[in-house]
């Protein structure tokens, strides 16, 4: 029942009917402003604004012994910021001791909306909050090496006006679109985890101080287009982002271009481009999935490049699917050097419905760094998901990775050494529990071969 409706025949039944008290109604026939804006959730009305209020309150804690970090997987020459194919691998601290981290993050965004003769007029403010505290080995790690710890801020900012062209000005994430590009079989690849899950968008600087354009054509096509990074004041100082999407007959798929650096009007190191494109099509029991990037930027002595592609396919067949997934990526590191060796890679996974709620997969990913005398890298794994319940859910994977020995010295992030062939078998476990109202927890661990281990606790709730 309705808020207004429960108080108005509170109201009549009591026979509270005089002017006085009819002007007191006449206040509560605010509420319908949310109605007639067709918005729904936590809301507030004035006479002329519906207030929209979500949050999420999250919290992770890790206990064990694991803060020794290093890769796994080789290091590659790849010209952008990171050097492809790195996957962390969690290694027992080299002094005995404990690690941990206690986490707390927290979301609350405000949303008033009121009409207008261009359509919704739109104010949002998303506030964050981070805390977040490291120990390695009984020893706090204080600031600034734990970074992304800070103080209740408005990470959104902005004002918005329109419907189906839609103005957005003040700080806010990016338009640039970076989807339709992560890999159907359930380890991944090497590059795209790397990346972010998917394809390197490229040296994007956006999001920030914006001016953003939106509109939809018909059809299922969307274009965007924005000037962002206005707020930076180095060399990469403001972006001019242009996206086409279109969604429609099981096909998803964008492209997304960048050029920064703009305001300065200044040839340096800020000038980069960038564009970023994928496609989704799924064909009733088959999904198939494109996705690539290019882009680079100016350098003394010659331009820096990178390009990096991906294909992924998914078949499902009653209670079988199957995945496969491929990578590749190069480019130049500028300066005048030759191009960069092609790394590459691929993967696949067999899962298979066992029985009511209960799931296996089991796969695996490869790598090859390009470069010769570089190991080759690869990951072996298989899974159990089982709903136990409608409200618990138990996940188990054992595993191993490794890389075949380096018989040239590299930096594998503790300086250029050769190294022998290396494996990390693996086992873990987690038992999820969601029991409804937004409220989601878990409790997991994990043992490695290397001596690493670690439990982790997990506790968020959201409203909307």
């Amino acid at each position: 029942m309705k808020l207004k409706s429960l108080i108005l025949g509170s109201v009549a039944a009591a026979g509270l009917s005089t002017a006085g008290f009819a002007a007191d109604l006449g206040v509560l026939t605010s509420l319908d402003v949310c109605d007639e804006l067709g918005l729904a959730g936590l809301t507030i009305s004035s006479d002329t604004n519906c207030l929209q209020i979500s949050g999420k309150v999250s919290y992770t804690f890790e206990y064990g012994n694991f803060g020794g970090g290093g890769y796994v997987i080789g290091q590659g020459p790849f010209p952008g910021p990171n050097n492809d194919g790195n996957v962390s691998v969690d290694r027992p601290s080299a002094v005995a001791g404990n690690d941990w981290d206690s986490k707390v993050e927290t979301l609350l965004k405000f949303v008033g909306t009121a009409s207008s003769d261009f359509g919704p007029a739109r104010v949002v403010i998303n506030l964050r909050q981070r805390d977040y505290y490291r120990v390695r080995d009984a020893v706090v790690v204080g600031p600034p090496t734990y970074t992304d710890a800070h103080p209740l801020r408005a990470e959104d900012a902005y004002v918005q006006v329109g419907d189906t062209t839609i103005l957005s000005a003040g700080k806010k994430g990016s338009i640039f679109n970076e989807g339709d590009d992560e890999p159907f079989n359930f380890t991944g690849l090497f590059i795209s985890k790397d990346a972010d899950v998917g394809v390197w968008e490229g040296p994007v600087r956006k999001g920030g101080h914006v001016i953003q354009l939106e509109t939809q054509f018909g059809e299922g096509f969307i274009g965007k287009l924005g000037l962002e990074a206005l707020d930076r004041t180095d060399s990469a100082a403001g972006s001019l982002i242009g996206v086409l999407e279109y969604a429609g007959d099981g096909i998803t798929a964008h492209i997304s271009g960048s050029v920064g650096g703009l305001l300065d009007g200044i040839q340096n190191t800020g000038d980069t481009y960038a564009v970023h494109a994928g496609i989704t099509g799924t064909f009733d029991a088959f999904k198939l999935r494109a996705a690539g990037a290019v882009g680079g930027g100016y350098m003394a002595g010659g331009n820096w490049s990178y390009w990096n592609g991906l294909v992924s396919g998914e078949a499902k067949f009653d209670m079988f699917k199957v995945a496969l997934s491929a990578e590749a990526a190069g480019g130049n590191v500028g300066g005048g050097a030759a191009d960069s060796p092609t790394d590459f890679g691929f993967g696949g996974s067999f899962g298979a419905t066992v029985a009511e709620g209960i799931e296996i997969n089991i796969g695996g990913r490869y790598f090859n760094d390009g470069v010769a005398g570089v190991g080759d890298g690869y990951q072996i794994a298989a899974q159990l998901i089982a709903a136990v319940t409608e409200t618990i859910k138990i996940t188990g994977e054992i595993g191993v990775y490794g890389h075949a020995a380096d018989t040239v010295p590299f930096n594998r992030g503790a300086g250029a050494v050769a190294n022998a062939a290396y494996s990390d078998f693996y086992g873990s476990a987690e038992l999820a529990w969601a029991p409804g109202g937004g409220f989601t927890s878990s409790v997991g661990a994990k043992v490695q071969q290397n001596g690493a281990y670690k439990v982790t606790f997990k506790a968020a709730k959201s409203f909307e």
